[in-house]
């Protein structure tokens, strides 16, 4: 059996990290904030919610229902309560905004539809070369 964590998966993680931070960045600078108002907090949350999301990829890879839509089914639902289980415990650490759950379950929806789409796209040209 293969690793979860291999090195694709730390790669995957380092440029979606990046590239989430970048435009996270760019939206600031556009709306006139020099710096981040939720500080460090909000990177490390954010870190932690692309690990969650690179560990839906890799359940997702991992599980061998014949199925493809049951993959990913089983991969997306547990790790996105997972992931409203860590906005549950932010929101002991700091009040969090009303639209927070919705905004979080946008969010990782469209990012793990985003990944596995790319990765079912991937599968598919890679079983035509063969």
């Amino acid at each position: 059996m293969k690793k979860i964590i291999n090195k694709d998966s730390c790669l995957l993680y380092c440029a979606i990290y990046t590239i989430t931070t970048i435009l996270n960045s760019i939206l600031y600078l556009c709306q006139g904030l020099r710096d981040d108002p939720s500080g460090n907090w909000h990177e490390l949350d954010r870190a932690l919610i692309i690990f969650i999301g690179i560990l839906a990829l890799q359940l997702y890879r991992k599980l061998e229902f014949k199925n493809k839509y049951l993959n990913i089914i089983c991969a997306y639902i547990p790790t996105m309560l997972l992931t409203f289980l860590y906005v549950f415990l932010m929101g002991l650490r700091e009040t969090l905004a009303k639209s927070t759950y919705k905004d979080i379950f946008i969010n990782y929806t469209l990012l793990f539809i985003l990944v596995v789409g790319i990765d079912l796209v991937v599968k598919k040209i890679k079983n035509r070369k063969r």
